[in-house]
């Protein structure tokens, strides 16, 4: 007795449902551009989340030696 309709359908379903669950696991650009939400005020240059102070403060002092580091980046105050 042979594959129905249905069954070659079904089989085709799960199989396409595999092959997207693989494709997902493979790049992670998505992620990474959600992941930027840390923003200088001054030129709005983004930078991923997990930046350091020092960082935010190295790109003012370089980029905008005569704004305020505060400016451009207003959630290092404490």
């Amino acid at each position: 007795m042979g594959g129905g309709n249905a069954q070659k359908s079904k089989m085709a379903r799960e199989k396409n449902l595999e092959k997207a669950k693989a494709a997902g696991k493979g790049s992670q650009l998505e992620a990474n551009k959600k992941a930027m939400n840390i923003q200088c005020k001054v030129c709005m240059q983004t930078f991923i989340c997990t930046t350091s102070e020092v960082k935010c403060r190295e790109h003012a002092e370089a980029k905008h030696p005569k704004s305020d580091v505060l400016t451009c980046f207003p959630h290092l105050k404490k």
